[in-house]
């Protein structure tokens, strides 16, 4: 990893860089090649660090303010790695679902035809037309209903038009 460690209005000094190198060899490990740049300085009683660590095309920042300098790099340190770690779990999600998605689409798709894939259970109730119109009505995730004619004891089904306001309904000859 290349590292450049700078100091505003703090001398940096032979064991702040060696402590700022080594505490970055638990950021090198997630990448092949980063760079690192540090800034640390003090304002009042504070001790700033700033870290933007780049590699592999992206850029992690993080800064932290402690009143001692190497508290304040320990904390910046964590803070990069747990955004590293967050990064490189997602994308390690992306490829997962992105290679699954690939063989899905690889996969020949069988069409099933001329076969029942589906059956569904209704109450019939005895009913004149108009009552099975105001029970569709009540229900309106549904485009059907069957019922029994009570005027001519026939299963039949009342069913909603394509223009949503009317309603149709299918009874047998015999």
């Amino acid at each position: 990893m290349d590292i450049k460690v700078l100091g505003k209005e703090i001398k940096v000094t032979e064991a702040i860089n060696g402590y700022v190198e080594k505490k970055l060899e638990r950021i090198d490990k997630y990448f092949e090649n980063s760079s690192a740049e540090v800034t640390i300085k003090a304002e009042k009683n504070e001790q700033i660090a700033e870290v933007v660590v780049n590699a592999n095309g992206e850029r992690f920042a993080a800064a932290s303010e402690e009143k001692d300098l190497y508290a304040s790099i320990d904390k910046v340190i964590d803070i990069l790695e747990g955004q590293i770690r967050k990064y490189k779990t997602k994308k390690e999600k992306m490829m997962k679902e992105s290679s699954l998605k690939e063989i899905e689409v690889q996969s020949p798709r069988i069409e099933i035809r001329n076969e029942i894939l589906k059956y569904g259970y209704y109450e019939i109730k005895p009913l004149a037309p108009e009552d099975a119109m105001l029970e569709l009505q009540d229900r309106p995730t549904h485009n059907f209903l069957p019922f029994i004619n009570l005027e001519t004891n026939k299963v039949c089904v009342i069913y909603k038009l394509k223009d949503g306001k009317n309603y149709g309904i299918v009874e047998p000859e015999a």
